[in-house]
């Protein structure tokens, strides 16, 4: 390697990862701001930014109309796509021959035209129509907001849409459900760059959850329980507690004071996943989190985890990362370096 190759290397590694967030007309507020309120908080261990957040219009600077009665001021044309290490495309409610066609207009074509090749694409929402009318997700997984699900598969026969999961990561290309969702697949983002503390204290910063599983349903028919009706939120904070202890079905139950029928048949209402599903998720994130930040022995950390054996952590981290425990404590250890890219494929949604 060259003195200025290596002089680059180490240039791009300590400038901050570049996101542009395109903001096309009809845009929701909300999910242009989920780029810039989780990225935007994400810091190193000496508070230093590791991302910094740029939005851009297809035209020139000017307003772009919003779904609300404001319009808003973008001060940055197509020409910064051309700068992204990723770009985020929010949802619209004016995609015009993108979503009743399946087809870029000019402007929109010659704006994504500039999107260096190699460039990671994340769409929120309808956002998703864009990626898919530019055909970077002909043949892969992907998702959307669950009422578009189906207009979606009619109009890109090509994409293979899962509509039931929030988001689904394929490694350099993500796309995810609506609103809320759109903030687990940034808050997953950060934590596939950076680890779980990072991604923890932007979640944190943000008073969002730190984790949900790609995977889990995007409509759970009861979220929040009815009036006088118990729920599981108890027996959750229970487990989370002793997720080093085994933990049996009829002990969750138990803390709601309901049967394994019933506790379970609540326990996916409200949350998306199976109680065991759930505990096995929990326990994932509890291992990750003691892999990077510990130099506990991968033993301990399974039994701290409560897989109980090294080798049941081993098997239910390939699962879920397609990694083995000892390969990814190396990766979030090698200062500046980016997670594998079968890490990245393998902890897609679903």
């Amino acid at each position: 390697m060259t003195d200025r190759a290596t002089s680059e290397e180490r240039a791009s590694r300590a400038r901050p990862h570049r996101v542009v967030v395109l903001a096309l007309d009809g845009l929701l507020p909300f999910e242009l701001g989920i780029p810039q309120r989780i990225f935007g908080r994400a810091r190193d261990d000496r508070r230093r930014r590791l991302y910094e957040v740029v939005t851009c219009s297809v035209r020139p600077p000017g307003p772009v109309r919003t779904d609300a009665d404001f319009a808003i001021l973008v001060e940055n044309g197509p020409e910064a796509l051309a700068t992204a290490d990723t770009v985020v495309v929010p949802a619209s409610y004016e995609l015009g021959p993108v979503y009743e066609e399946g087809v870029l207009t000019e402007e929109l074509a010659a704006a994504l035209a500039l999107v260096r090749p190699g460039t990671r694409l994340v769409a929120i929402c309808t956002g998703g129509y864009v990626l898919a009318a530019a055909g970077h997700l002909d043949g892969r997984p992907a998702t959307t907001h669950w009422a578009a699900a189906e207009h979606f598969q009619r109009l890109f026969p090509k994409v293979r849409v899962d509509a039931d999961v929030l988001y689904v990561d394929d490694g350099d290309v993500l796309t995810s459900a609506g609103v809320a969702a759109g903030i687990d697949l940034c808050v997953h983002i950060v934590r596939r760059d950076h680890g779980t503390a990072v991604a923890n204290d932007v979640a944190r910063r943000t008073v969002v959850p730190p984790y949900r599983d790609g995977g889990q349903a995007q409509y759970i028919e009861r979220p929040v329980p009815e009036p006088q009706q118990a729920s599981t939120t108890g027996a959750r904070a229970w487990a989370l507690g002793r997720l080093h202890e085994p933990i049996q079905l009829r002990d969750m139950a138990a803390q709601e004071s309901m049967s394994v029928r019933t506790f379970t048949r609540r326990f996916r209402e409200e949350v998306g996943v199976s109680p065991v599903q759930w505990l096995v998720q929990q326990r994932v994130e509890r291992a990750r989190h003691l892999l990077e930040s510990t130099d506990l022995s991968v033993d301990r950390v399974a039994r701290d985890a409560g897989f109980g054996t090294a080798q049941s952590m081993r098997q239910h981290l390939q699962a879920a990362l397609g990694v083995t425990p000892t390969a990814y404590r190396r990766t979030f250890r090698a200062r500046g370096d980016r997670p594998s890219a079968a890490m990245s494929r393998a902890s897609r949604g679903g």
